[in-house]
């Protein structure tokens, strides 16, 4: 099985961090964050390949072509047009199902492995305020139905990692538009439940590193991940 890692954007909102450096190559507990995405990978992952862009040759110069025992191939995402974009510019070096996880997140490995054993499935976490989030609508077996961004009340807390299990039937549909210049990679997910199943997994451990003050805080957050 594939796994693909979404590691080519700017991190802009880690600045002045990321002048010089990707954000997935930042430092957390002395071992850049990517190196403990790779680390935390189940074991059915045989294959990994990483989008790049944004000081891509950071990236590519520390890992090289494997880790870990695993295959590492690199595509580079020649315009940043979303994550939807993204995995369109890596499919035709997919297999039929792969996941895809973001390469500025931690993840926890037991909630990868639950991934690894659906066919379509989102990996989602409980918030306490989740209006700044896309949150999941579901059915009563836990299936999704739609995607709500930026919900007015708190009634659904459940809201998207960035960690799915996909086959390649996601490419039978348009990519969903979502700004003048981005395509959302789970927006799109979101119109395969017209045919498809999609599971939404609750995630034990999940922790976003989206700022720099996110990432002191990783730095002690990691010990929930080991």
């Amino acid at each position: 099985m594939q796994a693909v890692i979404m590691a080519a954007g700017e991190g802009t909102r880690m600045r002045p961090l990321t002048y010089k450096m990707p954000k997935p190559m930042l430092l957390i507990k002395d071992k850049p964050l990517l190196e403990w995405t790779l680390s935390f990978l189940p074991r059915e992952i045989s294959e990994v390949i990483i989008i790049v862009n944004y000081l891509a040759d950071r990236i590519q110069n520390y890992f090289g072509d494997s880790f870990g025992g695993r295959k590492i191939k690199y595509v580079f995402q020649k315009e940043l047009n979303g994550t939807g974009g993204a995995l369109h510019a890596c499919r035709d070096y997919l297999q039929d199902r792969f996941i895809v996880v973001n390469g500025d997140d931690l993840f926890y490995k037991k909630d990868l492995e639950k991934l690894c054993g659906e066919n379509l499935a989102i990996l989602a976490c409980e918030v306490d305020d989740p209006r700044k989030y896309g949150v999941f609508k579901m059915d009563k077996e836990g299936n999704l139905i739609d995607i709500i961004e930026r919900p007015q009340t708190k009634d659904l807390r459940l809201i998207n990692t960035g960690a799915y299990a996909l086959n390649k039937n996601f490419f039978d549909y348009d990519l969903v538009q979502i700004t003048e210049t981005e395509y959302g990679l789970p927006q799109t997910v979101a119109k395969m439940t017209d045919k498809y199943k999609v599971k939404i997994i609750p995630a034990e451990h999940w922790f976003s590193v989206g700022s720099p003050g996110d990432l002191e805080k990783a730095q002690t957050e990691i010990e929930k991940f080991l």
